[in-house]
Parts: structure tokens; C-alpha cells; sequence
């Protein structure tokens, strides 16, 4: 299998991001998205707030020399959370996992949150392998959805 490698993200890199959010299918397992994954005005207002936040470190995932999604850590609730996002075309394949185990190598705040909406297995399932925890649950509207959805909160530590 060839290599997954982070880098900093491009403009271009965004376009993309923009393509894979707007997949119907991703957007629904991921929940809590964009309210309308459609709006590219509204995607690229976010993604260059996004980039000017000096507290938020993003990084593009590139396999095979193409780019198949991101991975941040930005604030949420007061705490430091980490969220990825691979284009559904490369589910499956462990790029996620070996996407955030190389990040949480280069980004050492701990302890670092995460949450998963509860039947998104997938992403609860990279969340395990790389270490985090369940340690609460929430229920919050997704957008993705249009409707409530319960999600796990689950915790890194040192």
C-alpha cells in the first residue's frame, strides 16, 4: 500500500475538500457538516477563516499523490478538538487511521476531543485504534441530517 503523507493545506486543496463534502452519502455519516454542502461561497468563507485562526493546526491527507481529505485540531467547547474527513471514493482503506496517527505525532496538545456521531463506526473505529476514549455523550442537531443525533465524546490524554 503506498503512503498517506500530510502537508499544509493550498487553496486547491480546499476546492477539493469543497468536492468530498458535498457527497451526499459522506455528509450524512459525518452528521454534523455544512447546512447546505452545496453553498461554495459559504464553504470557502469557512475554510479561509479556517486558515487565518492561528490556534487551529490543518493539514492536508494526500494518498497516492492525490488529495483525499484533512485532518485539524480547532477549539470546540472550550477544548481542543481533532476532526478528519476522507472523500468517501477511499473509505476503507485506512487512510483515516494512518492520516490522524501521523498527526497526533505532530500535534502534541493532549488532551485532545474528538466526537463521532454514534453509528458513524468508521470514524469511531479510527478514533479507538488511535487511542481516544469515550468519555461522554451528546446530542446535538446535525445539519447533515436535519435532525437531533446522538454523538460520543471521547478523549486523548498524554
Amino acid at each position: 500500500m503506498s503512503s498517506v503523507r500530510l502537508r499544509e493545506v493550498t487553496e486547491s486543496d480546499v476546492l477539493e475538500f469543497f468536492e468530498h463534502q458535498a457527497d451526499p452519502e459522506a455528509n450524512r455519516m459525518a452528521a454534523f457538516g455544512a447546512a447546505d454542502p452545496t453553498d461554495r461561497a459559504a464553504f470557502l468563507v469557512r475554510w479561509a477563516r479556517i486558515l487565518a485562526d492561528d490556534e487551529v493546526l490543518v493539514r492536508t491527507i494526500e494518498f497516492d499523490g492525490r488529495v483525499v481529505g484533512h485532518v485539524a485540531r480547532f477549539r470546540q467547547f472550550g477544548e481542543p478538538e481533532v476532526t478528519f474527513w476522507i472523500d468517501r471514493a477511499h473509505w476503507g482503506l485506512g487512510l483515516a487511521t494512518a492520516a490522524l496517527t501521523e498527526y497526533l505525532a505532530l500535534d502534541p496538545v493532549r488532551p485532545l476531543y474528538a466526537r463521532a456521531a454514534v453509528d458513524n463506526l468508521g470514524s469511531l473505529r479510527v478514533l479507538d485504534k488511535c487511542g481516544f476514549v469515550a468519555v461522554g455523550e451528546d446530542v446535538g442537531y446535525a445539519d447533515g441530517r436535519g435532525e437531533e443525533v446522538e454523538e460520543f465524546i471521547l478523549r486523548l490524554d498524554a
